[in-house]
């Protein structure tokens, strides 16, 4: 059984920048996600995630990103154990992601 990877902003920038084969899912809650997110990323909530699972693709890399990088790990366990082959925890989340694009 493979398990999640942990991913630095610059990875994902070097990912995204070399491929737009990358699915990002934000698990923040909604008014976070309203006021800022990861361009092209997708909201994940208790509600959609049926749907989201059933849209993606298991193949293709996925990361995920919440606050700070902590409930992001416990997303990223649950997605791989959906079938998610290549499953991304983004180390410091959002917040370290919107510094770095300040």
């Amino acid at each position: 059984m493979s398990t999640f990877k942990h991913l630095s902003i610059n990875e994902l920038i070097h990912m995204t920048a070399d491929s737009n084969d990358v699915q990002i899912v934000d698990i923040r809650d909604a008014a976070s996600y309203a006021a800022g997110h990861i361009e092209g990323s997708i909201h994940l909530t208790n509600e959609n995630i049926a749907h989201v699972i059933a849209e993606a693709d298991m193949d293709m890399p996925l990361v995920v990103v919440c606050y700070h990088g902590i409930s992001s790990q416990g997303a990223a366990g649950y997605l791989i154990e959906q079938g998610f082959d290549d499953v991304y925890s983004l180390d410091g989340g959002f917040t370290a992601w919107s510094a770095a694009h300040a």
